[in-house]
């Protein structure tokens, strides 16, 4: 994004003013709200704390207990733990064995996870611009891609795809591109727990060869760290449930020829990416309120909707008929460029006002490590970029009451000097 001088209204600074004086009359320390935090309540308290006194505190049955229901809540007949969602994306890419020149393809628009587990076990990664409309991987621009790679004899390994913000991508159109170009479809679904797919819930293993989760304090549900790899492969599951531990072995097979109850095997190297079971009660207590905070977290997206849906200084985001929106982000686009306004300036004045926006996110291929070593340049995916200098990610997060979206709608649009 350009860095032009912010053109803050008059009215813009009254604003600012008036609320620096009413903040020193008021004992009150004011309030801050950010673009996302963990709810946790008494109940998450005293599901950790139950487990602390026990036998077992790393990984043990309760983190099995926690497999289990996310089987059932996701439906995928396997599910494996993980230290965070970047170790999940890691074992996924161990399991699929990607390596060195296999190509591998993601959003532009994503953490830096979602491409860096390529990089993790030596294999390429490159980008398909995004959707104008739902901000996830273009189908069009993808197959243009693949056929690009094969026009110089090089087939693509696997696709990232990743649900951005809670909206699900156009799983039908890549399941289709998967099976006419035989790559793997892994998808990426931290932010989209609790979306529906042709109102399907449980759609993420249906089309995916493996979905990584994520229970990162901003996501729906928490755990602290931690993250999750869900499939119906058992082979992939085999693999990961022993990448996750040094990859240590145990398997029956070992029993003629083992030592004692104590022997284990290492066939490849492994990682020590497991979780503890106290972070698994919390994620347990945490799935039994997910439809609780999708439901809130839909209305405040309604309350927004309406607010900005009719002021052309905004995009609200689009959400597909055929989905229903997860909304971990609240990806709101501003047109900066037409009001001339800069997004650093506005930033720290949104701040100073108690909102904290975030942005999601700098698209990945625009970061030093990608420019210097794939050779992409601002310029390459223009839609994501358009997005990057027009999105900010707003506070969305259950606990967010009526007159907080109040006085962060009207905090966003006075900050503007909008009336």
């Amino acid at each position: 994004m350009k860095n032009k001088k912010s053109k803050l209204s008059k009215q813009t600074l009254q604003y600012r003013n008036s609320l620096k004086k009413q903040q020193k009359t008021d004992n009150r320390q004011p309030k801050t709200y950010y673009y996302g935090k963990q709810t946790i309540d008494s109940s998450d308290i005293n599901s950790v704390a139950k487990i602390l006194p026990s036998q077992f505190i790393t990984q043990g049955p309760v983190s099995q207990h926690f497999e289990n229901e996310l089987c059932d809540y996701f439906g995928s007949k396997y599910a494996s733990v993980a230290a965070n969602g970047t170790a999940a994306l890691h074992l996924i890419a161990l399991a699929l064995g990607w390596k060195k020149d296999d190509v591998v393809i993601t959003s532009p628009i994503t953490f830096l996870a979602s491409a860096n587990c390529a990089i993790f076990v030596g294999a390429s990664v490159d980008f398909a611009d995004i959707d104008n409309r739902t901000y996830t991987i273009d189908p069009n621009k993808l197959e243009e891609k693949i056929k690009y790679y094969l026009s110089r004899g090089k087939k693509v390994k696997a696709v990232v795809a990743v649900d951005f913000a809670g909206h699900p991508c156009n799983w039908d159109a890549l399941s289709t591109l998967k099976k006419k170009y035989d790559f793997q479809l892994v998808n990426d679904f931290c932010h989209a727990l609790g979306a529906e797919y042709k109102n399907d819930i449980q759609y993420g293993a249906k089309y995916a060869d493996a979905v990584n989760l994520s229970f990162h304090p901003v996501k729906h549900i928490t755990t602290g760290e931690g993250g999750a790899v869900l499939t119906n492969n058992p082979e992939v599951d085999k693999r990961i449930k022993i990448l996750r531990t040094h990859g240590m072995t145990k398997d029956e097979s070992l029993l003629e020829k083992n030592d004692g109850p104590w022997y284990y095997e290492m066939h490849e190297v492994g990682f020590n990416y497991r979780i503890t079971d106290f972070q698994c009660a919390l994620g347990i207590s945490q799935l039994k309120k997910l439809n609780k905070f999708i439901k809130k977290r839909r209305e405040i997206a309604e309350y927004y909707d309406r607010f900005f849906g009719e002021r052309n200084e905004f995009i609200i985001p689009y959400v597909s008929k055929k989905v229903k929106h997860a909304y971990h982000l609240y990806p709101l686009q501003i047109k900066f460029d037409e009001l001339n306004i800069n997004k650093k300036d506005y930033y720290n004045l949104l701040k100073e006002l108690g909102v904290v926006f975030q942005v999601h996110y700098i698209p990945v291929h625009l970061q030093p490590y990608y420019r210097k070593n794939f050779g992409f340049k601002p310029g390459d995916f223009p839609i994501a970029e358009k997005f990057y200098e027009r999105e900010v990610s707003i506070p969305i997060y259950p606990t967010l009451t009526k007159i907080d979206l109040t006085k962060i709608s009207r905090s966003i649009i006075n900050a503007l000097g909008l009336k």
